[in-house]
């Protein structure tokens, strides 16, 4: 495994190379999403740690995305079970520490919630452990806006420590403190790429969330905007997710083991 430091218009190419994944096999990449978000619901109703379970598995759930982009690639067919990859298929040992990781990344988590406080007093952080029954209509726009961008500012370092942790942790057989100063490093390393990157996908989200809205608006069908955004976020969703594959392969150029020889993550030449 090598750290590879590429220049910032590579955060085009990964931007790209998502979009390309995912359009190879969309059906696949949905149907492994909708059954995340179907298995989230259903341990959300497990009593008391029923809304914060799913976070514990969040890496183990990001190595089988990522196994599912892998064997995308190389022409191999990808089922919902590819969700549990990281669990079972690379010994007992890389699936206790993808726990973990998880258990630091719930950690982490609960740590950014709790930074939301200063932005709003605590009005955020009080409706995500449901302490208190809050209208959030009754909360200034000013004061959500302040407590996003605080969350924000916190998670940025978060995303840092598992962007890559995961994924090196499962497949290159690394522990998770040095998997996450991997990932750390090799982010920072990139950190021109990755902001290009990040970018692309916050203007789309932009596109996506506001001006598809005001398009429908403009077009006399502004009650059926939700029935656009929503399958249009999810594909949105969906794509980011395949990009940091691309990421991956691009920030580490290697490739990963127990798998058969993969083509390049190239778009199709025009």
């Amino acid at each position: 495994m090598q750290l590879i430091e590429v220049p910032a218009k590579t955060g085009y190419v990964w931007f790209r190379q998502g979009i390309w994944l995912f359009r190879k096999n969309p059906l696949a990449f949905l149907t492994l999403f909708f059954a995340y978000l179907l298995a989230t619901m259903l341990i959300a109703q497990v009593p008391l740690i029923g809304s914060v379970l799913p976070l514990l598995f969040v890496p183990g759930v990001a190595v089988g995305f990522m196994a599912a982009c892998r064997d995308t690639i190389a022409g191999k067919p990808v089922f919902p079970t590819a969700l549990v990859d990281g669990f079972r298929s690379y010994g007992g040992v890389a699936a206790r520490r993808l726990i973990v990781l998880g258990a630091v990344y719930l950690v982490a988590f609960a740590a950014v919630v709790a930074c939301s406080a200063i932005g709003d007093g605590g009005k955020l952080l009080h409706l995500f452990v449901g302490s208190e029954t809050i209208d959030p209509e009754t909360i200034p726009v000013g004061d959500l806006l302040y407590a996003f961008l605080a969350m924000f500012a916190c998670y940025l370092p978060v995303a840092m420590l598992f962007w890559f942790a995961p994924i090196v942790t499962a497949w290159h057989d690394v522990p998770p403190v040095k998997a996450m100063f991997f990932s750390v490093v090799s982010c920072w390393r990139n950190r021109g790429a990755f902001l290009v990157y990040g970018a692309l996908w916050c203007s789309l989200a932009v596109v996506i969330l506001l001006g598809l809205p005001v398009v429908m608006e403009l077009l006399g069908a502004g009650d059926y905007s939700f029935a656009i955004v929503m399958p249009a976020w999810i594909i949105f969703m969906t794509m980011l997710y395949c990009s940091v594959y691309a990421t991956y392969r691009g920030c580490f150029g290697v490739q990963t083991p127990n798998a058969t020889p993969e083509p390049p993550v190239t778009p199709p030449e025009r």
